[in-house]
Order: structure tokens, then sequence, then C-alpha cells
């Protein structure tokens, strides 16, 4: 496989070195510039050990490709030794014995100064959601959650509490094909749209909602594509629809990690019908993972009170993230979105205000649910 330089700022040096595409962020540092206090536990993304840095956000380098971070800049666990903040909360896991074998500690460090930059006024609750995207097998996590709770309480130096700089990059001759990091409020990117019959190898999911609420009254939310998006926990819209083309994004959030689905999609609606398809493309730049599908659906009066949704849909998940994307699991988390979904759209048809909905999905919670169902089931 041909080589590429990859330049970067790594913990504020310019370095370039040439990589295979496929490798991955967390190798690039390891192997090509031996900053082993980057660890690779899962290589799946999901125990966060290798938590680190790019445009100032926590990834996970074991799912990010090295070449995707070309121009970028990136910060290590190396890169922290002269950090006050990371002072303070090395100190403070000492002092709450929050490490004892030490190899989820770089990941958990890195997360922590997230939540103190980022969270100055979180308590215990929301200290510990973020903190579930990383993975410790010692500590029983209590010493990890004092010693944040120490430095929040202490008042970090304000300097510290600024927000991290989430520079966007312009594409360059080696990064448009690969893709560039960005930050989760750019616009959405243009997509070519989907071709359906390139979903012939897709996955399929067919579903039946009850939604308490005349059909008419349902249809009319389901017709307005901005009121169906704030009913989708996540969802945003980037502008109008214009042309039946759709462009906007999908934030779901693991732990203190974002994955953000930039896309378009055409939805094609036959209001005598009661019938739609909506067909789209989405990708997350940074992992580089890919999601196509098709979604067909039909609404049929049950009474005159209820109505039911039927859903048909083919996809297809790319890249690092499709390990979350086998059938099972996304059956089971297609369920417990599709609930909240359609009490959203039953609250907006009855005319009462739907749910405040959460500004990224949380991926990690419908998993972790999904797996205790069906190990439950098995």
């Amino acid at each position: 496989m041909s080589l590429q330089d990859i330049t970067l700022t790594l913990n504020g040096e310019t370095v370039t070195k040439p990589a295979e595409p496929r490798t991955h962020l967390a190798d690039f540092l390891r192997e090509d510039h031996l900053l082993t206090g980057t660890h690779l536990g899962c290589e799946q993304g999901v125990c966060g050990a290798c938590t680190l840095y790019v445009d100032g956000r926590p990834v996970r380098s074991c799912i990010t490709f090295a070449a995707a971070c070309d121009g970028a800049e990136v910060r290590s666990i190396e890169g922290f030794e002269a950090d006050p903040l990371m002072a303070r909360l090395r100190a403070a896991f000492t002092k709450h014995h929050g490490l004892q074998c030490g190899y989820c500690t770089p990941g958990m460090l890195a997360t922590a100064y997230d939540i103190v930059r980022r969270l100055p006024d979180a308590d215990e609750t929301r200290i510990r959601a973020e903190l579930s995207g990383n993975i410790c097998r010692c500590t029983g996590y209590a010493g990890i959650v004092e010693a944040i709770r120490d430095v929040l309480a202490n008042d970090p130096p304000q300097a510290a509490l600024q927000p991290l700089t989430r520079k966007r990059r312009a594409a360059t001759d080696n990064s448009s094909i690969l893709a560039t990091a960005v930050p989760t409020d750019e616009p959405a990117a243009d997509l070519p749209l989907l071709d359906v019959t390139a979903l012939a190898d897709g996955v399929e999911l067919t579903r039946e909602i009850v939604l308490a609420a005349p059909a008419g009254k349902v249809w009319s939310v389901l017709s307005d594509i901005p009121a169906v998006v704030a009913c989708i926990p996540g969802a945003s819209l980037d502008g109008p629809v214009e042309d039946d083309i759709v462009r906007g994004r999908c934030v779901v959030a693991l732990g203190p990690m974002r994955a953000s689905f930039a896309g378009s999609a055409r939805i094609k609606l036959d209001a005598a019908a009661q019938t739609g398809t909506v067909a789209g493309s989405g990708r997350d730049r940074l992992s580089r993972s890919s999601l196509d599908g098709v979604l067909n659906f039909a609404l049929k009066a049950e009474g005159e009170t209820a109505s039911r949704l039927s859903l048909a849909m083919r996809y297809r998940l790319k890249g690092p993230l499709a390990q979350f994307g086998r059938p099972a699991l996304v059956a089971e988390i297609a369920d417990r979105i599709l609930a909240d979904v359609a009490a959203n759209i039953a609250a907006r048809a009855s005319g009462q205000a739907a749910p405040a909905q959460p500004q990224a999905l949380n991926g990690l919670a419908l998993l972790v649910a999904a797996l205790k169902r069906l190990l439950r089931l098995g």
C-alpha cells in the first residue's frame, strides 16, 4: 500500500512522517513518534484508553485515521507535561487514589481535562455520565470521580476553564479525499445523493409503531420536515428544504466522544396515500465512518384517536463505527429511539409541547441498554 506524508502540529511542534492511509492515529504516535503515553486497549473506540486531543476536542485515536488529521493540531498526554490544569488533575488522581494499574489513566486524564474545562459546574452525576466512555478495570471509578470533583471545587484558574480552540481546517490535496476533522457546529457538507440501487447488499429493518394521535394530525407533523427533525434526539437542519432536498446532521455522543454525521437526503411525500421515502447519506469526517440508508414509511388510521406508522429501512454503515452496526444491536437501539420519536410526534400532533431533546443522541446509553436486553434474551 502506498505511503503519504502526514504533517501534524504534534504537542506544539510541526512534524512530518509518511504513513499508510489505513494507519490509525494511535499507531502513528506510538510507532512513528515513540509517544507511548497513548495506550491501546480495545482498539474499537470503546474503552477510552487512547483518548487524546485533535484540534481541541477529545477523540479516540484508535479509530481515527492519521491521514484524516493531516494539518491538525494533535495533543497527546505527553503534551500536557507543563499544563497547570493537568498538573492539578494528576495531583488529585494521586490524592484520591484514582489509579491502580494506570493503563486507563492517560485516557481518563484527557477526559477529566475536558470535563473541567467544559463543565465547571458538573456534579457527581454529570461527571459519571461524562466518564461513561472510559473503562477502568481496577478502581471502581469512585476515586476518579472524587479527583475531578476536587479540582472543580477548588476553583481552577479561569484561564484553564476557557474552551479549547477548535479550529476549522481547510481541505488540502492530501486531506480532501481522506476527510478532515471539523467541529460539530459547522454546516453540513453537500454529499452526492444516494443511489438506492447501491444498497442491494444493505441490512434491512422493519418496524411498526402506534401513535396516540389521529392519522390526519400525525401526517401534518410528518409532512413538516423541520417538525419531524425536532422530534429526533441529536438531529438538526442546516437550512430549509429545497427541491425535496434536506441537509443536516445527527450528533451521537459516546461518553465524551461525539460522532457528527452530516449529509444530505431526498424526501418524497405522497399526501393522498400518506406515504413517503427518505434516501440519504451521512459522513462523520473525523472517524471516516459513513451511513447510507433508505426509509419507506406509510401511515394508517387506527380508529379515530390513534394511528399506525409502518417503517421499512435498508442501510449500510461503513468505517470504524461499523462495529456498532450489528443488526441485532441496531434493531434494539432503533426500538428505543423510535419510542421517543413516536412520543414526540404524537405530542406535537396533539398540540402539546414535545419534550426538550438532548443536543446529542446518547449512543452509549442506548448501546448498553441494548446489550443488557440481548443478554437477557440469550
